[in-house]
């Protein structure tokens, strides 16, 4: 758990402890969390309670109190104290812990792993050009900020091309821009949705439209369609269909994953061994990843991480054959590692969802 995740863990707290009434206070727009200083407590600290406490009109301890409980059942902390007038202090959890509940809160929330509700109070407006690459954009956008609790509503400069409908793309309205509105103005893609359609299909299409930041230019080449490694939106498709072989292989062997919940040498094999920890580390870091692309509206962060989990899944894959071979019997191990791959397969099919773009079960 980085500073930044912990941050967002507490300020969850905060806004949990309102919605409950548990805490009567306007929710802070962020929450700063530190490093402890030499001779403190814990690995970080938060002075959150003390900023409460006088409009919740309760002690800074009482309220230290009502966030310590909220905070403590979130994953990756492994311990909250209360220190000096109110200060919450943070022990993380130990890495293999910090995993495990990473795998299962993957294996709970499946593909809304990443969602929330960190925008949850806003309303938004955007607004695009009568231009593919703006609209598919801008549906992309809508896709991430709704994930994460915020009400939106998208408009279009002219009347939307027909075509736009057979790339997903939705419009609220049309005609002169709104107020407030936030404009999403993209580098022209240089083709039409019908131009696009036909050479690449909807999903290539997508991709190539939303991989580049919107200030680059979109690759909207042949290579899109290139059934092999070189082609990034190949190898993510490819790494979500064999994670699901996985768990039909397995199947057919006759076990299933398990989260390592109940296993500590399990939990302690993948936390220390050297393919595994990029990939646990990603998907950690997916929920991060989609919030800053709904609030930086950059859909091309999510795919970027996409591409990321992939490469990494594929070197897990390679390094710890999640299935056993030959007369070899399945073990703990071989469960904590479909575990795992399926958790990729999960992340995986779940930002391809945000971005538009399907997931197949068989490549």
């Amino acid at each position: 758990m980085t500073p930044a995740d912990l941050s967002r863990t507490v300020l969850h707290a905060v806004r949990r402890a309102v919605d409950e009434d548990a805490l009567h206070a306007p929710v802070p727009p962020r929450v700063r969390v530190e490093r402890t200083r030499p001779g403190g407590s814990g690995d970080y600290a938060c002075a959150v309670a003390l900023q409460l406490a006088g409009p919740a009109a309760l002690p800074a301890l009482e309220v230290a109190r009502i966030l310590r409980d909220r905070v403590a059942a979130e994953p990756g902390v492994g311990r909250v104290e209360i220190t000096g007038p109110g200060f919450l202090s943070f022990t993380l959890a130990a890495p293999a812990e910090s995993d495990r509940a990473v795998l299962t809160a993957v294996r709970e929330q499946g593909l809304a792993y990443g969602h929330g509700d960190a925008l949850r109070d806003r309303i938004l407006q955007f607004h695009h050009a009568r231009e593919v690459r703006a609209a598919v954009t801008t549906h992309a956008v809508r896709r991430l900020v709704l994930a994460q609790g915020a009400r939106v509503r998208t408009s279009c400069a002219a009347e939307p091309d027909p075509d736009w409908a057979r790339l997903g793309v939705t419009v609220d309205a049309y005609g002169p821009p709104p107020a407030p509105l936030t404009g999403i103005r993209p580098v022209p893609a240089g083709a039409t949705a019908a131009e696009l359609l036909e050479r690449l299909g909807p999903d290539a299409a997508r991709w190539g439209l939303l991989r580049a930041a919107g200030h680059d230019r979109a690759a909207l080449g042949p290579d899109l369609l290139v059934q092999g490694e070189a082609n990034p939106l190949f190898r993510v498709r490819y790494a979500h269909a064999r994670a699901r072989a996985l768990t039909r292989g397995a199947a057919a062997l006759g076990f299933t994953a398990e989260t390592p919940a109940r296993d500590e040498d399990t939990a302690a094999h993948l936390a220390h061994h050297p393919a595994a920890r990029p990939l646990l580390d990603l998907i950690a870091d997916h929920p991060g990843v989609l919030l800053a692309g709904a609030r930086h509206r950059a859909p091309d962060r999510v795919a970027r991480q996409l591409e990321a989990v992939a490469h990494a899944f594929f070197d897990f894959h390679d390094a710890c054959p999640p299935l056993p071979a030959g007369d070899e019997k399945p073990s703990a191990a071989h469960r904590s590692r479909l575990a795992l791959a399926e958790a990729a397969g999960t992340v995986l099919a779940g930002g391809l969802s945000l971005l538009g773009i399907r997931a197949p079960e068989h490549l």
